[in-house]
């Protein structure tokens, strides 16, 4: 008995002595300097991406003193499959451990609802640990519809879930964007990253080299690897010490200049002004309207519909669900095999939504069951719309589809679309419109699936595509806004050109909608104001203003109205509801940081849900 407590007592001691070694092991190695690559905005697809990066990996090949590289984004142009392709078997040449994120380009024109890059790099973020060092990389938004940067809400969860395992050694965190109010959560991501040992934080997305002060945190921006006016690109050369870090850029195959910059690790103690923290004073302003809140565990980019029992919504997580109308509970959910940006829609005891993982699904309304699945070559971004026992939505393998809402059969297809879509096709008389992310912009025969119109807009760049608006369709015209800030009213019989306007001052989006009263297409400007424009005058009139003033705003969310209120999203959580008759703002109420997604009106109540996953029931 002594003998073995005694051999207890010295394995015990013996694992104390290791424990203490270990950590005498991890102090050593993280006071061993180090250098890594910081590879950003490579733009493969643009003009010269592709060499640019070529000639990037040819010179790391070269270099013995760079123990690994980390690509912080904008890997891509478009974020499409063939550019991703492209990306990656550039990269496979690489000799060097590589970690990589994407950045806004590879997100927001995605054709695969930014599903590809996990698939072909293996993931959207990155935790390793390297000679003491903690480094841990995360996705950046926005996603699929034009808004500030947003770390996924799913991001967030995995953060937590990493910092509840791992020690709390020196941390540095990448990002595409800078953690200011580039980023609607960057405070998120700040009060995580204060719990930890934070160093350093890296970014990419402004295409030059610049040093910044994060809450205290030292941030640094990253020059572009492109060569833009330059004879070559560049990267950066990151020099870790014990307590500094020294940039160097690196023109790859010709020389390191000298260091930019040297700065000390750690967190500041005097802060400089930094943006201001979320204000939610305005939900008091206007006496309570909350019913129930629903927060998600994912990002949610798609509206919802409902059957007066639930509420249908999705989320990037590749979930659909059903939440009670009365008090927000889950009361059934189907997992996709992909993030979902469709809108969920629902007739006669099915709910229809498409998913990035190649798919469309009709479920069960009452229990989510499967009814029946139409299997793609391509995500599936666009929302459906249903008509009697037809099915209308759009795809990003160039296919327009009608389906049976019944059980999925194929009732016709139209394989000609430019680009892919993303956006909820308008119906109306025998005709389905819609745009596409590649300019087009259609009218198909509702029965048959024939082009009845076609327009184009007369671009060459695909990111002034008509794309990301729902068509208003009244008075025998077509509505509609694009990023190019232009507003265009076509001739719902011909295509043709009614007129189309681009008007000093008022800087118009893709935010739409149409009066209660029918006589105003809304449009919100991106310098935050709400106009409304005739839709009887053969010009842009703007004939209605409404006092509402909101910050700068980009967010392509459709306008939608009551029979006595106007709902105006904004990209930064905040719904406001305005008097259709007078333009003055009833009330207002802010949800979250994220771009607000597509209200759903129903009887009394108004349904909204943000793209950083939260829902809300409020009063009207």
């Amino acid at each position: 008995m002594s003998s073995g407590l005694n051999m207890r007592i010295g394995y015990t001691g013996f694992m104390y002595i290791l424990w203490i070694v270990g950590i005498m092991h991890s102090v050593a190695f993280a006071q061993q300097p180090f250098q890594f690559a910081l590879v950003t905005d490579t733009h493969v697809g643009g003009a010269t991406g592709a060499e640019d990066l070529r000639r990037t990996v040819a010179d790391l090949n070269q270099r013995i003193d760079i123990d690994f590289v980390v690509l912080s984004g904008d890997v891509t142009e478009f974020g499409s499959d063939e550019e991703l392709r492209l990306a990656k078997q550039i990269l496979d040449s690489l000799q060097k451990p590589l970690y990589i994120i994407p950045g806004n380009h590879d997100s927001n024109w995605s054709e695969s609802g930014a599903n590809s890059f996990r698939q072909v790099f293996g993931g959207e973020t990155f935790f390793f640990e390297h000679k003491g060092y903690q480094f841990m990389g995360t996705t950046s938004g926005p996603n699929m519809r034009m808004s500030p940067g947003q770390i996924p809400r799913e991001n967030l969860v995995w953060m937590d879930s990493i910092f509840r395992v791992y020690t709390d050694n020196p941390l540095v965190f990448i990002n595409h964007y800078p953690l200011d109010s580039s980023l609607n959560n960057w405070f998120e991501a700040i009060d995580r990253l204060k719990t930890r040992n934070i160093r350093l934080a890296l970014c990419g997305h402004g295409h030059q080299n610049r040093l910044y002060d994060w809450e205290g945190i030292p941030g640094v921006m990253n020059r572009s690897n492109l060569r833009a006016k330059e004879a070559v690109g560049g990267y950066n050369i990151i020099h870790l010490t014990r307590d500094s870090a020294f940039f160097r850029v690196r023109r790859p195959l010709e020389r390191t200049e000298n260091v930019w910059l040297k700065i000390p690790l750690g967190l500041n103690n005097v802060m400089p002004e930094q943006p201001k923290r979320p204000d939610y004073t305005v939900n008091s302003t206007y006496g309570r309207r909350v019913l129930w809140e629903y927060r998600d565990h994912g990002d949610i980019g798609s509206g919802m519909d409902t059957d007066g029992r639930f509420i249908f919504a999705a989320n990037t997580v590749g979930e659909i669900y059903a939440l009670d109308i009365h008090d927000g509970r889950r009361v059934w959910s189907f997992k996709t095999g992909g993030k979902v940006y469709s809108t969920p829609a629902y007739a006669k005891g099915v709910v229809v939504v498409g998913s990035s993982d190649h798919g469309i699904y009709g479920l069960d309304a009452k229990t989510g069951m499967l009814l029946w699945k139409v299997k793609t070559s391509k995500a599936v971004l666009g929302s459906p719309v249903i008509d009697g026992d037809k099915v209308y939505i759009g795809g990003s393998d160039g296919t327009f589809r009608c389906l049976d809402l019944r059980d999925g059969r194929l009732v016709w297809a139209f394989d000609s679309v430019k680009g892919y879509v993303s956006a909820r096709p308008t119906l109306v008389g025998n005709k389905v419109i819609f745009g596409s992310w590649e300019n087009g912009f259609y009218a198909l025969d509702k029965r048959t699936g024939n082009v009845i119109w076609e327009w184009d807009n007369g671009y060459s760049n695909r990111m002034f595509s008509a794309a990301a608006c729902y068509p208003v369709v009244t008075n025998g015209r077509v509505f509609i806004v694009a990023p190019d800030r232009y507003m265009t009213a076509l001739d719902l019989k011909s295509g043709k050109v009614v007129w189309r306007e681009k008007k000093e001052g008022i800087r118009v989006r893709e935010s739409i909608g149409l009066a209660p009263n029918g006589k105003y297409v809304y449009a919100k400007t991106m310098d935050g104001e709400l106009i409304g424009v005739s839709v009887h005058k053969d010009s842009m009139s703007i004939d209605w203003h409404s006092a509402l003033k909101l910050p700068y705003d980009i967010s392509p969310t459709a306008i939608v109205s009551s029979s006595d209120l106007t709902f105006v999203p904004s990209h930064s959580g905040l719904l406001s509801a305005v008097d259709p008759k007078t333009g003055q703002v009833r009330w207002q109420y802010k949800i979250a940081e994220g771009m607000v997604n597509p209200p759903l009106v129903w009887k009394h109540s108004v349904f909204v849900s943000t793209m950083d996953g939260k829902i809300v029931a409020l009063r009207i």
